[in-house]
């Protein structure tokens, strides 16, 4: 048997820690820390539903000065829906982590995941965050990696290595997600880690486009979390000269993160709740790249679409009527449509020889549905998961 790659591990300058503090009734890991050897330059995004955990709202206004050097995640329980208690819960996380690890609690980034509705348990917390402060070590990543998973199916982790200045910069990252999974920005919290040296004003604007293509395009089932957060930590411990907005290296490092993001994306719409298949929905001749996007979620959305993935049934009239429901202006006689190189529909019409073939396709755990507008020059791609079974089991019973 071909050997396989080993996990990746940390990144230079930042210990990591992942214990179980009693949150989960499994006894599983469900706490994790993050802590940077030196303050670090710091960039985030975070949900765009309305109604937002108060970890989210606490870490949207540490991670606005641009610098921290602490992350503090516990999962089995968002924080969510729990009022100006819960804000004070997430500030106690920030102060209780900063207390055992000397810094200000300004430094600390708190994250939450799990069941929403109930308040954080924190005198488990607490003890958790204390335990894992005395187990910080370089060599805990996968420990973090498990502490953050809800029904994630494992740990989801993902590096990258490039060269800035004669220096070797790496990115590695962590995720977890695997239901309400939506972009803006779907229902998972990811920590991408750099040695880099980088500026914040050049640290921003690159991870925001390195999630249009990665995280802003993945979809399990068009749910956006009260919880989602992708955050950016650069130590400067490479020593590389420090990454300036439109100054030498950018380039090369926002390939590095749009990898490691990419990797970590994908792995979570294969981990999606029952999930079969990954499915990449590509749509070119579009007018624009705003309705390119509106039909490829549309389509990649559709329980119908989706249903047909797990059937792995080749049925044209479910991709032609999700891409009419996009709302955009589409002309009918103009559109192919191709599973894995297999054309079911040509101008319009199905191409009925080609089925079966196109049913063989649909059996593979990963393939691509190209749809061709004719209307422009405009393309995206997005990636989706089926809808089965198992989805429908797991969300009826989360809570008991």
């Amino acid at each position: 048997m071909p050997r396989q790659a080993a996990p990746p591990s940390g990144v230079p300058g930042f210990r990591f820690a992942g214990v179980a503090c009693g949150i989960k009734e499994s006894g599983r890991k469900d706490l994790a820390l993050i802590v940077s050897e030196r303050p670090a330059a710091a960039a985030a995004l975070f949900t765009r539903n309305r109604i937002k955990s108060p970890s989210v709202t606490a870490g949207a206004q540490n991670v606005r000065r641009g610098r921290l050097q602490a992350v503090v995640v516990n999962s089995g329980n968002a924080n969510a829906c729990t009022g100006p208690g819960g804000l004070r819960d997430a500030e106690a996380m920030c102060a209780e982590t900063a207390g055992h690890v000397g810094i200000g609690a300004a430094q600390v980034l708190p994250s939450s995941t799990g069941i929403i509705g109930v308040p954080l348990p924190m005198d488990k917390i607490r003890r958790g965050i204390a335990a894992a402060a005395a187990a910080l070590s370089p060599d805990a990543f996968q420990d973090a990696a498990q502490a953050i998973m809800t029904t994630d199916n494992g740990p989801k982790t993902a590096a990258a290595s490039c060269r800035i200045g004669g220096r070797t910069v790496r990115v590695a990252g962590i995720a977890k997600g695997a239901g309400m999974i939506a972009p803006n920005m779907a229902t998972m919290l990811c920590y991408v880690l750099t040695d880099a040296a980088v500026a914040p004003a050049a640290l921003r604007p690159m991870l925001r486009r390195a999630a249009d293509g990665t995280f802003h395009a993945i979809t399990v089932d068009g749910d956006t979390s009260t919880n989602d957060t992708v955050l950016c930590l650069a130590n400067g411990v490479a020593g590389n000269p420090r990454v300036t907005r439109g100054g030498e290296g950018e380039d090369v490092l926002e390939r590095a993160l749009t990898r490691v993001m990419k990797e970590l994306a994908l792995k979570v719409v294969a981990d999606g709740e029952g999930t079969t298949k990954l499915v990449e929905i590509r749509v070119d001749g579009a007018r624009n790249i705003a309705e390119a996007r509106k039909v490829a979620f549309t389509v990649a959305n559709s329980k119908l679409v989706k249903t047909a993935f797990f059937g792995q049934d080749p049925n044209i009239g479910r991709f032609m009527m999700a891409i009419g429901n996009a709302g955009v202006p589409v002309v009918e006689e103009t559109i192919d449509i191709a599973l894995g190189g297999v054309k079911v529909v040509r101008r319009g019409l199905a191409v009925g020889t080609r089925e079966s073939a196109a049913a063989r396709v649909m059996q593979r755990p990963s393939f691509t549905v190209r749809i061709g507008l004719g209307m422009g020059e405009a393309r995206t791609s997005v990636w989706t998961s089926d809808l089965g079974h198992e989805y429908v089991r797991i969300n009826s019973d989360y809570r008991t």
